[in-house]
């Protein structure tokens, strides 16, 4: 079976298991994709920017640069470039850079960089500007305009039949994250585990949403907490994965069981919303009666799981609130020196060995209250984050990548460290000035933490 052959139908299990299995590539052909959210706003007003009220002449403005506009119903709603990079919107105008697999953290960083600035000078003409936090810190949700995309039409009717918060998560969540590939399906257990035990530290190291309609909200990362009441069928931490037999077929068994939300057929999102793509590939789909799914439905399907760690055809890191530019930089530079060291990754593997999905599922759970103040083992996260520090650092070092300077990839965890020696987190940082300095108004966040 030939992955690339979009139109290619589905006829059994196995075609899915080779769909991601075919991700597998040697070292040389590695890369690091990283995507980061940030909120649209008003300068004046600080309110979010509607769609007719600045997002769509941001998106219009940036091709300027470049960008090919992606159109849907004769508006546009992405941006992309040959480099296989774009910039996409979430539900409520959260604006995405989703980054060209590149070769280093150095480049990964030069990307974010230049990124940020091309939207800041189109902002800037715009009376508008961004803001990288884990949760929208003022406004409410019906403050936040939908954006006119398909697929989330149908996700929002179908968010609250599952959860309280899945709309919390669509309108007012930024999150970073970097997507990383694997040789073989025996690296990628390893990869994904140690991935998954460790995202409640990432979680805590870049917990960056302590505010909700303009107060307080009794956690540091609201992002993160919000994931826990969204939709059981498609989040949180999967227990098979500790399980001795988890590989591919495993977790095709795990998008098996979560439920559809639509199927994409000439331009328009059909919704199928809560049906079973088994039924699809025995042409029992309610939504499409008759019809069998291609390897794109598979593909499309895959992107509406939402777990703490994701599998397609590279496994992705998911747990991390938005924040500052050097913390974009710093989330890449952590996971690529764990996992893409072979030492690094068995340090690792070590170290979680003895670890159970009661206690990774209790720290995911805890985590988003407590940040690195969470208890573990007769320690706290603070003491784990330490140690995986190092481990990460010298991963980073035996990489050996060096930019033109002469520095290696371990200069970008160091704001890691500063928060892992002090325990005190982005979201602390900013309640400390929400105490003080800011006299209990969270408006000065918007101009003290825009980029």
């Amino acid at each position: 079976m030939t992955s690339e052959n979009k139109n290619e139908k589905i006829v059994d299990k196995a075609q899915l298991t080779d769909y991601i299995a075919s991700g597998c590539k040697p070292e040389e052909d590695w890369r690091i994709g990283t995507e980061h959210e940030k909120f649209a706003f008003d300068l004046k007003t600080l309110k979010p920017l509607t769609y007719e009220g600045g997002i769509r002449k941001l998106l219009e403005n940036l091709v300027e640069y470049g960008w090919e506009p992606v159109i849907e119903n004769g508006l546009p709603i992405a941006l992309t470039m040959p480099d296989h990079s774009s910039v996409t919107l979430e539900p409520g105008g959260q604006v995405e850079l989703s980054g060209a697999p590149l070769e280093t953290i150095h480049q990964t960083c030069r990307e974010v960089t230049g990124h940020i600035k091309q939207v800041k000078e189109v902002a800037d003409k715009m009376g508008a500007g961004f803001l990288g936090l884990g949760y929208q810190p003022k406004w409410s949700l019906d403050d936040v305009e939908w954006m006119p995309k398909g697929r989330y039409k149908i996700m929002r009717e179908y968010m609250p039949k599952r959860g309280t918060l899945g709309h919390h998560m669509m309108l007012a969540t930024c999150t970073v994250q970097v997507n990383l590939d694997f040789r073989s399906e025996h690296h990628m257990v390893e990869m994904f585990r140690a991935a998954l035990a460790l995202q409640p530290l990432a979680t805590a190291l870049w917990a960056n949403s302590p505010f909700k309609d303009g107060k307080k909200n009794d956690f540091l990362s609201y992002r993160s907490h919000i994931w826990t009441d969204t939709d059981p069928d498609r989040c949180g931490v999967m227990p098979f994965v500790f399980e001795d037999n988890f590989g591919f077929e495993s977790y095709v068994d795990y998008m098996l069981d979560v439920p559809m939300y639509f199927v994409y057929r000439d331009g328009q999102y059909i919704d199928a919303s809560g049906q079973s793509f088994r039924d699809f590939m025995a042409g029992k789909l309610p939504a499409l009666p008759g019809e069998t799914p291609g390897i794109k439905d598979w593909e499309d399907h895959l992107t509406t799981a939402f777990p703490e760690v994701r599998l397609k055809k590279f496994i992705e890191m998911r747990g991390a609130d938005g924040g500052p530019s050097k913390n974009l930089c710093a989330l890449p530079a952590f996971w690529v020196g764990l996992l893409y060291d072979d030492q690094a990754l068995a340090d690792v593997t070590s170290l979680i060995s003895d670890w159970s999905y009661d206690e990774v599922s209790g720290l995911r759970d805890q985590v988003p209250v407590t940040a690195l103040k969470t208890p573990f083992r007769g320690g706290t996260l603070q003491d784990l984050a330490k140690d995986v520090l190092e481990i990460s650092k010298q991963g980073l070092s035996r990489r050996a990548k060096l930019d033109g300077s002469g520095q290696d990839e371990t200069v970008f965890l160091n704001p890691l460290h500063a928060i892992a020696q002090s325990g005190v987190t982005p979201a602390e940082e900013m309640l400390a000035l929400f105490d003080g300095d800011w006299g209990g108004s969270v408006d000065a966040v918007f101009k003290d933490y825009a980029y």
